[in-house]
Formats: structure tokens, C-alpha cells, sequence
């Protein structure tokens, strides 16, 4: 089972996509991963996992 949270849009993404994967926080999964790109078009990736 996977959840799956996405923004296209002018604000900032990471905010938005946060308080999306804070609503999935209780369904049973251990890890997360947030992937945007930054003002100069670079993409940043951060990936956690519950132990």
C-alpha cells in the first residue's frame, strides 16, 4: 500500500506537501519522500524512514 501526495502551483511546494504526508502519518507506513525543485530548477530529494 503507497500514498501518494502532489502540488503543481506558484507557492511553496514543501509546506503544502508536508501537511499532505502528515495526513497520511497514521495509515501503517514507515518511510516518506519529498522531492522538489528549488528557484534555480535543481531538484532536492529527502527521504526518511520510521525504525
Amino acid at each position: 500500500m503507497c500514498g501518494i501526495v502532489g502540488y503543481v502551483g506558484n507557492q511553496h511546494a514543501a509546506p503544502i506537501l508536508l501537511e499532505g504526508l502528515s495526513k497520511l502519518e497514521y495509515r501503517g507506513y514507515d518511510s516518506a519522500g519529498l522531492s522538489i525543485r528549488d528557484e534555480d530548477g535543481e531538484t532536492k530529494i529527502v527521504k526518511a524512514r520510521e525504525d
